[in-house]
Formats: C-alpha cells, structure tokens, sequence
C-alpha cells in the first residue's frame, strides 16, 4: 500500500464569503439599530424641555401671585423675575443643554407664552406653553406642526 508523499493539510480558518456574509449581517444590523437608537436618545432629550417648561410655569405663576401679572410692568419684553433669570440658568431643572428659553407676555402682563427651540440633538423642536396651560408641538423635525395641541414624541402625534 503507498502512501502519498505530499499530503495536503486542511486549511483552517475563515473563508472570504464567509467573513463578506458576516460583515453584511453587521451592516443590516447596524442600520436598524442605529436610528432606533438616535431616536431614543432624542427623546431623552425632550424631557428637558417638558421638566423645564413645566417649572417656569410655575414660577411664573408664583410671580403672578405676588404682582397681579406676569411681567414686571405692563409693557416689559420679558416675564417676570424668577422665571425670566432662570430661563437661561441651570437652576430650573438641571442642565440647560438640549433647548434655549423664551418668555413673552402679552395682554399688558396678564399673559405669556414660553418657548423652548431645541438645540444639538434636539434641534428643529419647539415647544410651548402659555398661561392656561396649553402646550403645542409647534416644530417636528424641523418642519411646521401646525395644530399640534400637546407635546409631541412621535411624528405620529403621541403626546408627553
């Protein structure tokens, strides 16, 4: 019985469509789960002008108590005291880093109307909230929400 001489060792290891089938699945992956992801961490970051919104309420109506208005005088740019300082500072609700904070009053001090436009990962979000306590979505992803009459999540109109 002969025996060859020269035999040829199985060859260990990956082969090249094998590693191209698993770089394929990482990609499918990868692009379902990082949108999912990015839209979680924006979320996230609704909730600061939601808890900030929120707060200046009633800080203002806390001002209001004390004033009889809103503003500081019947023709004032701004809202009153506490509100209005806090709008830019990180004593509202923690840090101030996804939205930036207006206060507008209205009717001579006897109304007012806050804002938070988003910033970074929240931008192209507004938000609002007046004096009776309406909140409107009034900016989705950069576009236009008219007639949004809560704080929108989901472009498919789930509220906060």
């Amino acid at each position: 019985m002969s025996t060859p001489i020269h035999t040829r060792a199985r060859a260990t290891g990956f082969t090249l469509i094998e590693v191209m089938i698993v770089v394929a699945i990482v990609a499918i992956l990868a692009s379902v789960a990082l949108p999912a992801y990015t839209d979680y961490i924006r979320r996230g970051a609704m909730q600061e002008a939601f808890t900030n919104l929120a707060q200046m309420r009633i800080r203002l109506e806390q001002f209001y108590q004390d004033n009889r208005r809103y503003a500081p005088a019947a023709d004032a740019a701004t809202c009153g005291n506490a509100a209005a300082e806090a709008l830019t500072s990180a004593e509202v609700g923690g840090e101030v880093k996804y939205f930036d904070y207006t206060c507008e009053p209205s009717d001579s001090g006897q109304a007012y109307l806050l804002t938070a436009t988003g910033k970074g990962t929240a931008a192209g979000y507004t938000y609002t909230l007046n004096e009776r306590g309406a909140k409107a979505t009034t900016e989705f992803k950069g576009e236009a929400a008219a007639g949004v009459a809560c704080w929108a999540l989901r472009s498919t109109g789930d509220c906060s």
